[in-house]
């Protein structure tokens, strides 16, 4: 697996942790990290798409504490300077991107208006 050595996107602990504990709990699959994606769509004109996959051609991988992210190349631009996050609190659980390229965000935290 090719790894990058930029770090255009930082991941948490929190969000190594559970990355790690998905792809654990996934058996049978070939999955090797968390596949993080934009495309036009959503209420505020991009969307963020997350699933478990494998790295594909072209992609950046960002690595921590063992847990791989992968970004393809189409959405490289929309992430760089973002943070991937997970929170689980009594109002939210999940993974959360924050994006200082945003101009706005959506309220549900899945879709963006880039800059």
């Amino acid at each position: 697996m090719e790894k990058s050595n930029t770090s255009m996107i930082t991941i948490t602990s929190e969000a190594a942790m559970h990355i790690r504990t998905l792809l654990a709990e996934q058996t049978g699959s070939s999955a090797q990290g968390l596949r993080l994606t934009v495309t036009k769509g959503g209420c505020a004109g991009h969307q963020y798409i997350m699933t478990l996959g494998s790295q594909e051609t072209g992609d950046q991988v960002i690595t921590r504490d063992e847990a791989c992210v992968f970004v393809d190349a189409e959405s490289i631009a929309f992430l760089a300077g973002c943070t991937l996050a997970y929170e689980n609190s009594l109002t939210a659980s999940g993974f959360r991107i924050i994006n200082p390229q945003a101009a706005r965000s959506c309220g549900c935290g899945t879709s963006f208006e880039p800059q």
